[in-house]
């Protein structure tokens, strides 16, 4: 049976950088690059958590992959290197430990990532993982959550709610003929072809990991503003309209796909929104003016003139 030291040669092809030492070591060390700040963000997964369980391994690792390199996209920031924690439980065999290493060299290569080490460890417990992703921006130009103003739009790049529905759809809740919901939640796409949209355009933005609702109040109170969201201008997908027509309770069910989480689009605050939904346009990708940031503190969620009470704003763990 391969064990630990197995497991990490196996890894070491990942390791492309200078910086990683080749996993020979157990540090990887980072030279400073003139002119540019470095941004780092971390989230962990938790089978029966943040996906099936026995789900393929190597979904597993992109999606891990994914949706740690959506945090750098709504900073602008580009992506260069990873480190990795993973926690294997008995029910996973050497087979899951190689398709896991495929997945993160399919979608490292794609999203630009070196492994840079991390560690490994067994537990009695569901399969654990995490990550913690490095990305550069050009000096001072991050684009952080506190730099919403009143009378900046809400800006929602990328369409909402296809990962609450993609979960419904990857259970065999809901039909879904041509897969893509269930894709939209096993592989989101992050933003990064929006890097240069936002550090033109936005004042402020964080990814849509919680929902759309506690991800732009994450962003009104980071900025000491209050937040409208008007739900009729929401983007959804072709696959989502046509669950909303079905639903008894239209007000219910675009505040579901607000709060559902997993959507890993963009919602950014603007003081020149046209500019950014065109330039965001420009690459192919979605864009509404969903709502505004105003004096004073709070949320105020609209659907067709009503002002709604979500008795939830998103995902929360605890």
């Amino acid at each position: 049976m391969p064990d630990e030291f197995d497991w990490i040669a196996a890894l070491r092809p990942l390791a492309r950088s200078a910086p990683a030492l080749g996993l020979m070591d157990d540090t990887a060390i980072l030279p400073s690059r003139p002119g540019f700040d470095l941004v780092i963000s971390e989230d962990a997964m938790v089978e029966g958590v943040h996906f099936l369980e026995g789900e393929d391994a190597a979904i597993v690792a992109r999606r891990l992959l994914r949706t740690n390199v959506s945090d750098l996209a709504a900073k602008a920031a580009e992506p260069f290197g990873y480190t990795l924690m993973t926690a294997w439980p008995p029910t996973r065999d050497w087979s899951d430990q190689e398709a896991f290493i495929r997945g993160l060299a399919e979608d490292g290569e794609e999203l630009g990532l070196t492994l840079l080490g991390g560690d490994t460890v067994s537990t009695p417990g569901p399969l654990t993982v995490s990550a913690t992703v490095f990305g550069w921006v050009p000096a001072g130009r991050a684009v952080r959550r506190s730099g919403a103003r009143p009378g900046d739009a809400l800006v929602v790049l990328g369409v909402i709610g296809d990962g609450f529905l993609g979960l419904k759809a990857a259970r065999g809740e809901i039909a879904d003929p041509t897969g893509a919901l269930a894709r939209a939640y096993r592989l989101p796409e992050p933003a990064l072809h929006l890097r240069s949209a936002l550090r033109a355009h936005a004042s402020a933005a964080a990814d849509v990991s919680d929902g759309l609702i506690a991800d732009a109040l994450h962003i009104a109170e980071a900025s000491c503003c209050a937040l409208v969201i008007d739900l009729d201008r929401m983007p959804v997908s072709i696959p989502a309209r046509r669950w909303l027509a079905e639903q008894p309770d239209p007000a219910q069910a675009m505040l579901a796909l607000a709060t559902g989480g997993d959507d890993y689009a963009v919602v950014a605050a603007s003081g020149d929104a046209q500019a950014l939904v065109q330039a965001a346009e420009e690459f192919g990708e979605t864009a509404h003016i969903a709502g505004r940031f105003e004096p004073g503190q709070g949320v105020t969620v609209l659907y067709r003139g009503d002002a709604l009470s979500p008795q939830r704003t998103g995902w929360r763990h605890l």
